[in-house]
């Protein structure tokens, strides 16, 4: 007989990119005020893959992660997404955004992003967003796909999502 069950809780996580430290705390404590308490914060790195933000966000772009430390429903990525979208706006000037905000959920198998934007190896989630499996977690390091942005695939950036997964591994340990 089918047996149906529900997804483990999975780790909340945040990529931002942004030009100006001080909107970048403002999302963070907007995020932490809506949602709880981060365990984890990465330090500024450097984002230089593409110019796709440079028009709307300038240059001198950085990139830092954060993790909350209570785990979630992997549903609930589509409202958190939606909150997201609407911190992105509020933070903007002149419909042009300061701080993007990439939220997405991490477990044992996997980092998932959360998107608004369709494509082949997306699937719909509802209310305008989709989601990808961006790394796979696989012989004790996170694994490309054909799709992984290329900030996703340094060792930098798998460095700080295994830290985040051990945090996550920690956190279910000692929930069993």
């Amino acid at each position: 007989m089918l047996t149906l069950s529900r997804p483990k809780k999975s780790k909340l996580i945040f990529a931002f990119i942004y030009s100006s430290e001080e909107l970048y705390k403002k999302a963070k404590n907007s995020i932490i005020e809506k949602i709880g308490k981060i365990d984890f914060e990465s330090p500024a790195l450097e984002f230089k893959f593409t110019d796709y933000y440079k028009e709307e966000m300038g240059s001198n772009l950085k990139r830092r992660f954060i993790s909350l430390k209570k785990l979630i429903d992997p549903q609930k990525i589509v409202e958190i997404k939606l909150f997201s979208i609407r911190l992105e706006k509020k933070l903007a000037i002149l419909n042009k955004r300061r701080v993007n905000i990439d939220p997405g959920y991490l477990n044992e198998a996997k980092l998932v992003l959360s998107t608004t934007k369709d494509f082949s190896h997306r699937i719909y989630l509802g209310r305008k967003i989709f989601a990808e499996v961006t790394l796979i977690y696989k012989n004790k390091d996170f694994q490309n796909l054909p799709w992984t942005f290329p900030d996703y695939r340094t060792k930098t950036y798998k460095d700080i999502l295994k830290k985040i997964r051990h945090i996550y591994r920690e956190q279910t340990r000692k929930k069993s």
